[in-house]
């Protein structure tokens, strides 16, 4: 089997991974959602008693809950009112302590309460079974002056907002003074924050690591493929080395003037379609069909057979399984006493009397040095396919 050279691939991959890509980003959920909260502008008023001075003081450092109305509220402040001093007013039955004037139900008032204990939800609904016109919520001591966001949906149109730790035990002390505390709030900024969905995390990894698994594959096939590939060329050319140690064992001629049975003008190579020519080196196939060497040898490295009748030479000289067999069976013997060119007819016309003395049939060891000077120059790689010195007893049976 003949395995074909891998390739790369590199543009079938990178449209694979742009594709994937492509496809992480417009699929449902796969880009970023926006987060949309509002500060609070919290202001507080009260009247000083030590100095009978009305103080008052503004700042943005709230934060509207998630669910409640953006919109402004104002009240006296109110505190949970409790034995145990629980500021946290998660207790369904806590009541709420708003210092005069007007009292608690007079006028609107805002629940001030801490966090932690319960819910947001929870301390809202207490709240709001009061009649408190807003719920303030201040942070715990470990987070400073930050504010968190608020989930407590289903606390209907209540307004709810988070202000920090130290506000929160500012106002809250005051009030526990007795002191009324008008608390006013307004909508402040729009913060919008982007934030990539856990939906889209989760496709575009799954996306990730499709292409890398197909990217192992590729590989894994593209290395197998490689492998199969170097091994066949390396039996490959073993198989030609042997192979050109088989043909070397065929007869070699040259042409020469006086010989009978081929006429130059009408005889011709059906490898290369010229006719023979005088000096020509010929191989001789044990089917008895005559090529010049330089033509024939490559071909018979190629395919192993006779182009004009399809004979097997390697198997008809002996070796019936692998050419690598040569090195353990020993080449076919002729009868003794037959020189296998000795029956090979050539005829070619006299051009002059210059070889005339020729003989009529040249052995291998006389035409060896025309041979190699003719075929170094013609036949490449093939030359190879000579051995010096081969007798005629190491080729075929005779030739009639």
């Amino acid at each position: 089997m003949a395995w074909r050279r891998p390739e790369a691939g590199v543009g079938a991959r990178g449209a694979l991974a742009l594709a994937l890509l492509a496809l992480a980003l417009c699929a449902p959920g796969a880009r970023g959602r926006a987060l949309e909260w509002f500060s609070a502008v919290v202001s507080i008023e009260y009247l000083d008693p030590q100095t009978n001075l009305t103080v008052w003081s503004v700042s943005e450092s709230g934060r509207f809950g998630d669910s409640s109305p953006k919109e402004g509220a104002q009240g006296l402040v109110g505190v949970p009112w409790a034995p145990g001093g629980d500021p946290e007013g998660c207790a369904p039955d806590t009541r709420f302590f708003v210092p005069e004037p007007g009292g608690r139900g007079a006028a609107p008032w805002v629940a001030l309460v801490a966090r932690g204990g319960c819910t947001f939800k929870d301390k809202v609904l207490v709240a709001a079974r009061r009649n408190a016109s807003a719920v303030v919520l201040y942070n715990e001591e470990r987070y400073g002056n930050l504010t968190m966001p608020m989930s407590h949906a289903g606390t209907g149109n209540i307004v709810v907002i988070m202000i920090s730790y130290p506000k929160g035990r500012e106002i809250l002390e005051l009030v526990q003074k007795g002191i009324p505390v008008t608390m006013t709030i307004g909508v402040g900024t729009r913060h919008v924050q982007e934030f990539i969905s856990g939906q889209s995390v989760v496709f575009v990894a799954i996306a990730f690591i499709t292409m890398m698994i197909i990217s192992l594959a590729w590989l894994i096939f593209y290395y197998i493929q490689r492998f199969l590939y170097t091994g066949s060329q390396i039996g490959s050319q073993s198989h030609r080395k042997e192979t050109k140690k088989v043909i070397g064992q065929l007869l070699l001629h040259t042409v020469k003037h006086g010989e009978k049975g081929i006429d130059v003008d009408a005889e011709n190579c059906a490898v290369c379609i010229e006719n023979f020519k005088v000096k020509d080196i010929i191989r001789i196939l044990p089917c008895k069909h005559i090529f010049h060497r330089i033509c024939i040898d490559p071909w018979l490295l190629d395919h192993r057979t006779c182009p004009m009748c399809k004979l097997d030479v390697i198997k008809a000289l002996g070796y019936w399984g692998e050419p690598g067999d040569v090195q353990d069976m020993p080449a076919p013997e002729s009868p003794s006493g037959r020189d296998p060119a000795a029956n090979l007819s050539l005829t070619l016309p006299e051009d002059d009397g210059s070889d005339e003395s020729s003989p009529p049939s040249a052995s291998p060891a006389e035409s060896e040095p025309q041979c190699d000077a003719s075929f170094k120059g013609d036949a490449g790689e093939n030359t190879a396919l000579l051995e010096a010195g081969r007798s005629d007893s190491r080729h075929g049976g005779p030739i009639s």
